[in-house]
């Protein structure tokens, strides 16, 4: 048994005798995606991980941090890192954007490996079965950031802060380096990209978004907690979300320090 397929064994979640667990998480295509994300993290990319200590080995928690990058590149490397440098592995699961729905073999593929459509119930109940819950609250607008906007935040929602609230979960912020620099977007093609079925058609200095082998950092802060039940008035919510945003922002200029 190879070291990959030895910590998907090691993953504590409910597989059955089918290798699959309540969410339909499988282990087989776990095992498969996290050969290849193992990969690019380790010979590919070369990724720097720091404050991997700050993430609780155990119980519910949300991962929060910014869009770097021109595609879901940071999603795939933050879910590398902690698979690969926590002890024990855990599968941090991610609300993938509602079009990946409509590409039958991505659909599936990322359902099996744990990262569900972006509703709100699926992020609820992944908190509520303490699990690992992974959020860019930029959203799409934070992937088409450009290659001059890369060390930048857009407005956050501020949905994933009244599920942390309500599931009591803690946040643990990080920052993600070096994206805008493997893929730099120096333009967005949206009519297009509407075409196909996407937000957007990403345009790089070589056309096509595939990432070049860049240095990339992931920064992880320690836990921020707040109280509250999830239902309290806007103008409460988005002050919290501002301090959680303004903890990014901090990360985001450590990163950017170390990296130069």
């Amino acid at each position: 048994m190879d070291d990959i397929a030895a910590r998907v064994d090691r993953l504590e979640l409910d597989f059955d005798a089918r290798g699959l667990d309540p969410f339909g998480v499988s282990k087989w295509h776990l095992t498969i995606a996290l050969r290849a994300l193992a990969f690019l993290y380790r010979n590919y990319f070369g990724v720097r991980c720091f404050g991997i200590e700050h993430v609780p080995p155990r119980g519910r928690a949300m991962l929060v941090g910014n869009h770097s990058g021109g595609i879901a590149l940071d999603a795939a490397m933050v879910i590398a890192s902690c698979f690969l440098e926590m002890e024990p592995p855990r599968l941090a699961q991610g609300m993938a954007e509602k079009f990946i729905n409509r590409f039958p073999f991505a659909s599936v593929w990322a359902s099996r490996c744990g990262q569900l459509p972006g509703l709100p119930e699926h992020a609820q109940r992944l908190l509520e079965n303490d699990r690992l819950l992974l959020v860019f609250p930029e959203g799409a607008r934070g992937t088409a950031k450009l290659w001059k906007e890369r060390w930048s935040l857009v407005d956050f929602g501020s949905g994933f802060l009244r599920h942390a609230l309500r599931a009591g979960a803690p946040i643990v912020p990080f920052a993600f380096i070096g994206g805008g620099d493997a893929i730099p977007t120096i333009a967005n093609l949206y009519r297009i990209g509407q075409l196909i079925g996407v937000p957007y058609l990403p345009i790089t200095p070589w056309i096509v978004p595939l990432p070049r082998p860049a240095k990339l950092s992931i920064h992880y802060g320690e836990p921020l907690r707040f109280e509250g039940s999830g239902s309290e008035d806007d103008d409460v919510v988005r002050q919290k979300v501002e301090e959680v945003k303004a903890r990014i922002a901090a990360l985001i200029e450590q990163g950017r320090s170390a990296a130069q």
